[in-house]
């Protein structure tokens, strides 16, 4: 079968561990996006196969609504305000599903697709007409193995790009508590985005992390009441990866909570 754009496929010399979707075809190479992994990667064609239907099931996302990892609020006697969220993505199809995430949680969001290079140019804009109290800055992400220097930005794709944006939000609102920020993707730079002023990022082991684990830690916060502590540990184990793909600050919760309904 002639493999093409739009196909869903595994990798043999990767033990078909993660299905991607290819969005390019140049040169007997495939250009190949992760299916639920924020990462992107090349193969050439003939390491390939297709990834039938009943084989490309999300596990991870079916779990996160078969367990309801969110505390169900009573909402007979009391009403409830969320904060706002502004989620910048660099992948409109990761982005979307963030949304629906969102949505189905009931937890207020606004998103964008910004191109990982352009967000540092367009965050401070964005943040003014949006006003948010939660902020995600994710996209793209890879660190390049081949150099054993973490510290070296020039080793990572994207990494450069969300620190200067997560600088570019920091000079918007310099408290924590007044704007959370989640910066990364797949391999990020976990210690230079926690310096630049996140909250909470990827990754500590330079691992891939689930599209939706931004979303996640943003909706936990969403929904925990100002005046509780998040535990810190217990949200991380909520992500795909845990404290390997994502790690961050101690903080509360930015739910408003009011009586009578």
């Amino acid at each position: 079968m002639e493999l093409k754009v739009g196909d869903y496929v595994t990798r043999n010399s990767y033990n078909n561990d993660i299905v991607f979707v290819i969005v390019d075809i140049k040169n007997g190479e495939a250009i190949l996006k992760g299916f639920d992994l924020r990462i992107i990667a090349d193969a050439p064609l003939n390491d390939l196969v297709i990834c039938e239907e009943s084989e490309r099931k999300d596990d991870f996302l079916e779990e996160l609504f078969r367990e309801e990892i969110f505390d169900k609020k009573d909402r007979d006697d009391f009403f409830y305000l969320p904060p706002r969220i502004l989620h910048l993505d660099g992948d409109s199809d990761y982005l979307e599903k963030c949304l629906q995430f969102y949505k189905n949680n009931r937890v207020m969001a606004f998103g964008k697709t910004v191109k990982e290079e352009e967000l540092d140019k367009n965050v401070y804009k964005l943040l003014e007409e949006v006003n948010p109290d939660i902020l995600i800055i994710t996209g793209h992400d890879a660190y390049f193995k081949k150099s054993s220097d973490k510290t070296d930005l020039k080793n990572y794709k994207n990494s450069e790009n969300f620190i200067k944006a997560v600088r570019e939000a920091r000079k918007y609102e310099k408290s924590h508590e007044k704007l959370l920020i989640i910066a990364g993707a797949c391999q990020s730079d976990y210690e230079e985005l926690i310096k630049a002023g996140a909250d909470f990022a990827s990754s500590p082991k330079r691992v891939n992390i689930h599209a939706l684990d931004p979303a996640i830690i943003a909706t936990t916060v969403s929904l925990t009441e100002k005046n509780k502590e998040v535990n810190v540990i217990e949200l991380l184990e909520k992500t795909k990866y845990g404290k390997d793909g994502m790690g961050g600050l101690i903080v509360n919760g930015l739910m408003y909570v009011g009586y009578p309904r």
